[in-house]
């Protein structure tokens, strides 16, 4: 099992880290009180493979127990206890405009204190993190996007895990055009089976109808040429920080050329080892006349 500890300043983007974490299929726990910290490691190693990667969010709102973890730390390395700390960092001025743009407090900013003086103290509080971080990721000038760049390198690079989600959805015109498209494409302007009395109440799952929906090879032509737009697009989602991208072929009433392209497309994207892949007929089974 894989556990990180997620820290650093306040207002570096840490909470946005443990957002990418769970998209990456972590287990994340943020704020857990220092005393449970050495309960959480011991059931998470008693979890026997149900729980691959554990993300711990540990920041200065833990107040005067913060110091006890050097302790619980100290612990792990004499059991050999396998763990990581990512440390978030941003300069003073990033820190600054950040907390005004927000028009929050920094949890150190009380009584006469100053913000400024609230980010020094959270500076060397933090210290003996920074000093034991596996990583230190300055995002001063870091993007959302960049940082989840960042995160993948360090936490995907040698890991099965499907970044982008991908979903081929059929439908029908007729019925309206899903409303969590992405991409939709118009597949009306191929061979109709549902004219053809003995393909009529088939669908585009069976061999009949595809045959026919391919014929001319039109259907095949436009694959291609589907298929490199999709191959072109893909990682340029993933750059941009996209977890998952619907595609929806139409036709008519859902039944015969959506759900035979929708199955052909599909096929081609199983060649992709680095996303999750799921097809989806949804208006396939009405219109059963």
């Amino acid at each position: 099992m894989r556990m990180v500890i997620v820290t650093g300043m306040s207002g570096a983007g840490r909470f946005t880290a443990m957002k990418i974490l769970e998209d990456m299929k972590f287990y994340c726990v943020d704020n857990l009180p220092i005393p449970l910290v050495g309960k959480f490691a011991e059931l998470m190693q008693e979890s026997r493979g149900e729980i691959e990667n554990a993300a711990l969010g540990i920041d200065i709102r833990t107040g005067d127990e913060l110091p006890a973890l050097q302790d619980t730390l100290d612990d792990w390395d004499r059991k050999h206890i396998a763990y990581e700390i990512l440390y978030l960092e941003a300069s003073d001025d990033t820190l600054v405009r950040r907390f005004k743009e927000s028009r929050r407090d920094h949890p150190l900013q009380t009584g006469e204190r100053r913000l400024e003086d609230g980010i020094a103290l959270e500076r060397e509080k933090l210290a003996f993190l920074k000093k034991r971080a596996t990583y230190i990721i300055d995002t001063s000038n870091l993007l959302v996007r960049e940082l989840k760049t960042e995160l993948s390198d360090i936490f995907q690079k040698h890991a099965k895990f499907s970044s982008l989600n991908v979903t081929v959805l059929s439908f029908g015109f007729k019925y309206g055009i899903p409303i969590d498209a992405d991409l939709v494409f118009d597949v009306r302007f191929l061979p109709n089976p549902y004219y053809v009395p003995e393909l009529k109440r088939h669908t585009g799952n069976d061999p009949a109808v595809q045959a026919y929906v391919r014929r001319g090879g039109v259907a095949d032509e436009f694959m291609r040429r589907l298929t490199d737009l999709i191959n072109f697009l893909l990682p340029h989602y993933v750059r941009e920080g996209k977890n998952s991208l619907v595609i929806a072929v139409g036709c008519t009433g859902g039944r015969h050329r959506s759900v035979t392209v929708a199955n052909m497309l599909a096929e081609k994207l199983r060649q992709h080892e680095d996303i999750g892949l799921k097809l989806e007929h949804r208006d396939i089974d009405r219109d059963r006349k």
